[in-house]
């Protein structure tokens, strides 16, 4: 901290950051990941993925992007984030041929299961990480989720939580004990009860919803919801031209209010949606998607 009270700058290699701009076919998709140490930590856990516009599997079965955020707690809790989003995502894209419920839940065991053998491979003890990931192909958007990572969704100028934390204070919230006012400030926010890594078998939470053009989706780790309110995800989009401006605005707030974790995001814009057969694959019936996105804006918990 500088004489006058005010955070010096990170140096530039306390960033990690990504961007891509993805076509397939007329479907354009702007991606911005941005990740940060923040002010406090000395390590950051944290780690993104973005997808390889490139690559083959992308064009085929769709784009992938993730948020992780390892557990400080616990033993190299920044390898245990950068080992489940890999493992995730190379299963994901190996049972090409699966419908995509199924492929995402078997990269988040995988996952689990990476983590938990490499802490027996570096007789770590204890490795753990959340992981908040979304696949998006078509106008389709399927999403899954361990832990306090959380995954937004902008449009029409509102913000919609996507997911539920899976911490004590959620649980509470969850069963109207808590207030969701207090959940940010609340001393036990950051105590989960569900991750990766830390037992052989972890139940994630699934979602899906149709996407439109112009919508906006963001990831985060906790170290950035937890000082920035719901509703102003959507205000601070207002005020961006692009992903990469949203998710830099994002990471510079967090910390000028002064974060004290490691800061994560990954901002998607849809500029352009096409439809393809392929994504509808073991999505359901498309009648009960209105249905869910009704009951995602009015969950408890989110505003």
């Amino acid at each position: 901290m500088g004489g006058d009270g005010t955070h010096a700058p990170s140096p530039p290699t306390a960033y990690i950051k990504e961007w891509r701009m993805s076509h397939e076919q007329q479907t354009i998709i702007e991606a911005f990941g941005l990740s940060h140490v923040g002010t406090v930590r000395e390590e950051n856990q944290d780690a993104i993925h973005l997808c390889d516009e490139t690559d083959e599997f992308t064009s085929l079965y769709g784009h992938l992007y993730a948020v992780a955020d390892g557990m400080g707690g616990y033993a190299h809790g920044g390898e245990a984030s950068k080992i489940a989003l890999t493992v995730f995502c190379d299963a994901f894209y190996a049972g090409s041929g699966n419908p995509i419920v199924q492929k995402m839940k078997t990269g988040i065991q995988n996952a689990n299961i990476g983590v938990y053998q490499a802490a027996r491979r570096l007789k770590a003890g204890r490795m753990g990480t959340t992981l908040t990931a979304v696949h998006i192909h078509g106008r389709m958007l399927h999403g899954i989720h361990v832990g306090d990572s959380r995954a937004y969704l902008l449009r029409d100028g509102k913000s919609t939580c996507l997911t539920n934390d899976h911490t004590r204070v959620g649980e509470l919230v969850r069963m109207k004990i808590l207030s969701p006012e207090k959940v940010r400030t609340h001393s036990q926010r950051s105590m989960l009860n569900r991750s990766i890594g830390l037992e052989l078998f972890v139940q994630p939470d699934q979602f899906r919803l149709p996407l439109r053009e112009d919508d906006l989706i963001v990831l985060c780790s906790d170290g950035v919801w937890s000082v920035i309110e719901d509703d102003e995800f959507a205000d601070f989009a207002r005020g961006t031209r692009s992903a990469e401006q949203l998710c830099s605005t994002l990471i510079d707030e967090a910390m000028r209010r002064e974060s004290d974790d490691n800061l994560s995001v990954v901002t998607l814009r849809m500029h352009s949606l096409v439809d393809h057969p392929s994504s509808h694959t073991g999505t359901g019936v498309w009648g009960k998607i209105p249905g869910l996105f009704r009951r995602l804006s009015g969950r408890e918990g989110k505003t």
